[in-house]
């Protein structure tokens, strides 16, 4: 437990770098921030160890909003408009990106094309499951449930299961019987 007041001494200190941390929000080391200037960090926030945080371009941004639980070796690159919103728990493992690069050009390396960007939202209260990768573009409505290692990629709307690669809804919620079911 002693380990998590270094953590949030981590994160006093990172308010210098970032573009907002809230209180009581702690960060696990080892970290690794690029252009952090552009990262903003809601109130009780918790990164565990060997996160990556990566933001491309002059007007991309990440935004983890309020009580967000972020597992170990998560990995985020944005190159637009990244948002991770209230309430959302990432297991560890996972991947989130808003960047992709153009490959259309023959005979030319795929890093030396055009980067395209998408805007990526994670709604409110989301659960994404170990290993999962959510890919550009891809908006998650509320209370979203990703499944384990599943490859996300479009928009899903709120309170669904979604699982597989590529991840597809299998379940949904009916708020006139309170209850999950099956999605055909």
């Amino acid at each position: 437990m002693i380990y998590k007041i270094f953590w949030i001494i981590r994160a006093i200190i990172y308010k210098l770098f970032f573009k907002k941390i809230g209180f009581p929000s702690y960060i696990g080391k080892p970290t690794f921030l690029y252009k952090a200037s552009k990262i903003s960090i809601g109130k009780k926030v918790r990164i565990f160890p060997h996160s990556r945080m990566e933001v491309h371009g002059d007007s991309s941004f990440i935004q983890i909003e309020d009580d967000v639980g972020i597992g170990q070796n998560f990995h985020v690159i944005s190159g637009g408009e990244l948002t991770i919103s209230s309430g959302t728990i990432i297991a560890p493992n996972v991947f989130i990106n808003n960047l992709d690069n153009d490959y259309r050009t023959i005979g030319c390396n795929v890093l030396e094309q055009n980067e395209l960007y998408k805007k990526t939202v994670i709604g409110n209260n989301c659960f994404i499951g170990y290993g999962a990768v959510i890919q550009s573009g891809s908006i998650l409505g509320e209370q979203c449930i990703v499944g384990a290692n599943s490859v996300v990629k479009g928009c899903f709307p709120d309170f669904c299961v979604i699982v597989g690669s590529p991840a597809k809804i299998v379940k949904k919620y009916n708020s006139e019987l309170n209850k999950w079911e099956k999605y055909n």
